[in-house]
């Protein structure tokens, strides 16, 4: 009887380090991800946190973490293929090209130049025209809204010399507020929410009414694209999944960005919901060649770059949008 226990007891270990052993092997790996985002923990990334947490990277997978480091920190990264995606706008994904940097845009994440012309009500700005002879702050000549003020520029056939433009840092709204400066240069889903929160009446100017340009995306690079193709397409999966429920629930995707950015109350939530028609369109994450175009030009016209890039089209890509989403 002790012999049969024995036996019986041998067996059952032997088939379990057997279920084990099968387990492992048939659970995939897992590779993580630290996404480098341009900014700090904000609802404006509810996509990423909603995806995330809903377990579609993980469905991919991806165990995918977040930066909250400079976007020129993330395309570094990237372009020194140290990290396979980073958010980054398309005005900086053409400079990074002028410069060898093998880095390509994958997804359309922001669908309109997020960037904005800002001033109070009572200055009376209510055209890019009406910026003549004004003072504008710009928190430096560097970034998209130094590229998206020269846009707004070249909508209204004004030149740098006929406004009078200061760096002011990012300190936008203290600027506008104390009358630093008449007009203010910022994200259309910050600065106005804000300054309205407060209950200061503005007018705004939104770029991507006059001219349009590339805005923030996914990058990635060629190396990445070459050798793990189905990581590019999997993270691509993923996020527009995210996308596509945060514009569905907003306020599900906002509670949710409660637990991945800390301290953060109701009071956000107009972020989130002046995001949304940055991100709709028909088809979630398509690029345009037209847009980036005239995002090159703003950039060559202006000095930002010494000659045209060669082969602009190297830049980006529809390929794994189009594929995960026919």
């Amino acid at each position: 009887m002790k012999r049969s226990l024995i036996f019986l007891l041998a067996i059952a270990i032997i088939l379990l380090a057997c279920t084990s052993q099968a387990t492992q092997e048939t659970t995939p790996a897992m590779t993580p991800i630290n996404l480098p985002m341009g900014y700090i923990a904000d609802p404006q990334y509810a996509p990423f946190y909603v995806a995330k947490e809903k377990g579609y990277f993980a469905e991919e997978g991806i165990d995918l973490s977040f930066d909250y480091s400079f976007e020129t920190d993330g395309m570094a990264l990237v372009g020194a293929n140290q990290r396979p995606f980073a958010i980054v706008g398309g005005d900086q994904v053409i400079l990074a090209r002028a410069q060898d940097l093998p880095v390509v845009y994958i997804l359309e994440w922001f669908q309109r130049f997020p960037i904005a012309v800002i001033s109070k009500s009572d200055a009376n700005i209510k055209t890019p025209q009406d910026l003549a002879g004004r003072s504008i702050g710009l928190p430096g000549f560097f970034g998209a809204s130094y590229v998206g003020y020269l846009g707004i520029l070249s909508a209204a056939g004004l030149q740098p010399e006929d406004v009078n433009t200061s760096e002011i840092g990012f300190t936008q709204v203290e600027s506008l507020l104390t009358d630093k400066v008449e007009v203010i240069v910022g994200y259309i889903n910050n600065e106005p929410v804000q300054l309205t929160s407060m209950g200061e009446p503005v007018n705004v100017i939104d770029v991507a009414d006059y001219i349009d340009m590339v805005g923030n995306g996914i990058i990635t690079n060629e190396t990445i694209i070459k050798e793990n193709p189905a990581l590019v397409e999997g993270f691509v999966r993923a996020t527009l999944r995210g996308l596509k429920d945060t514009l569905t629930d907003p306020a599900a995707a906002f509670e949710i960005s409660k637990k991945y950015v800390e301290g953060m109350d109701d009071n956000r939530y107009p972020v989130l919901q002046a995001s949304l028609p940055i991100w709709q369109t028909d088809r979630l994450g398509i690029t345009t060649a037209d847009s980036w175009q005239q995002t090159h030009d703003i950039l060559l016209n202006n000095g930002l770059l010494d000659a045209p890039v060669a082969n602009l089209d190297a830049a980006f890509t529809n390929a794994f949008v189009e594929k995960v989403q026919p």
